[in-house]
């Protein structure tokens, strides 16, 4: 049995927010167990005009393959009513997105690693920092919390009150 890897995933959703997060984490809690959650922020929408989105960052380890983990993203969404065929930048109620796997570089099974956005979206890369501050990006070998204080865009996120399972995983600043 391969030794587990260590996985983090991007969670967003601007349809029935709280709901869709909850649903997300209740599911990757009962398929992976114990989890490492950043806070949740709210964002605009990038892409498109839409409502906010809330988003998040989830820390697994995990003895899927890529592509076994991506396939088990892909029916989660589509139980939570997200529609495969919608574009690209549109509302959604739920999207998974695998940020990085161990230190995976390049396509596997379909899926870019470590994915783009990290650095180009503040909605990823800010909770990516609050939970893996020390970790290094696999490509450019700084860690996600250098790369936050070094990001410049007018890309905006807040943090939001937000409980999970009888606890509160998230606070809004005040």
């Amino acid at each position: 049995m391969p030794a587990p890897v260590p996985v983090y995933i991007g969670i967003g959703t601007n349809i029935e927010r709280e709901r869709y997060v909850r649903a997300a984490l209740d599911a990757l809690k009962d398929g992976f167990g114990e989890l490492d959650i950043s806070p949740v922020y709210e964002s605009e929408a990038v892409g498109f005009d839409g409502s906010p989105f809330l988003n998040l960052v989830v820390g697994i380890r995990t003895t899927l393959s890529v592509g076994e983990l991506s396939r088990f993203f892909k029916r989660l969404e589509a139980e939570n009513g997200r529609q495969p065929e919608a574009p690209r930048f549109s509302a959604r109620t739920l999207d998974l997105d695998i940020l990085t796997y161990g230190e995976a570089v390049g396509w596997m099974d379909g899926v870019e690693l470590p994915r783009g956005e990290i650095v180009r979206n503040a909605y990823v890369l800010r909770p990516l920092a609050d939970i893996a501050p020390a970790v290094k990006h696999p490509v450019c070998r700084k860690s996600y919390l250098e790369l936050w204080q070094a990001y410049s865009s007018n890309q905006k996120t807040w943090p939001v009150d937000f409980s999970w399972q009888g606890r509160l995983i998230s606070k809004a600043v005040s």
